[in-house]
């Protein structure tokens, strides 16, 4: 159902324009500090597959919902779209080489990387805060991105683990107040 303004005419409500740039839209995203994850898969041919993300959240408790999203241009968007699971693992503080190595287009990127295998296959980054097993339950095109809604069948952590951060466009550990 749409929704409508106040006046008779009953006509949807849509955004106005932005008054703003990308630019400066992107500066005031990079204010919001964001833990840093890589998603990891494996294709159908059993190519390792792994990016760095910082648009990881928690969705439901009941069930056990997380999302995340990628660009439509990403090169992995099609493996992510039709595979039925995906890892997501969160940084530790230590892990700032692993961010920037998933971040780019490279080639070895798993290359002397550590982790496990999980049941179904997904590659567990070893060291990792925490991860957390995801069937790929739904997808949602918005914008420039597609929002992955994963339903969590196995998280693990690592208790005492600081976290990696990501802030104005730098990386940052935790420093309790």
């Amino acid at each position: 159902m749409a929704l409508t303004n106040n006046k008779a005419s009953a006509q949807p409500v849509k955004a106005k324009a932005p008054g703003f740039s990308q630019k400066e839209f992107r500066a005031s995203l990079a204010m919001f500090a964001t833990g840093v994850t890589i998603v990891t898969a494996r294709a159908a041919s059993g190519e390792l597959i792994g990016l760095t993300a910082s648009s990881f959240n928690s969705v439901s408790l009941t069930p056990p919902l997380v999302l995340w999203s990628l660009a439509h241009a990403a090169s992995s968007m099609a493996i992510f779209s039709a595979g039925s699971h995906y890892a997501i693992n969160i940084l530790a503080a230590d892990q700032k080489a692993l961010a920037e190595r998933f971040a780019g287009k490279r080639e070895g990127r798993w290359t002397d990387v550590a982790f496990t295998e999980s049941e179904a296959g997904l590659p567990l980054i070893t060291g990792a805060a925490a991860t957390f097993e995801c069937f790929n339950r739904s997808r949602y095109a918005e914008g420039d991105h597609t929002i992955f809604v994963g339903e969590v069948e196995r998280c693990n952590h690592r208790p005492g683990a600081s976290p990696l951060l990501f802030h104005g466009g730098r990386f940052y550990s935790e420093h309790p107040l």
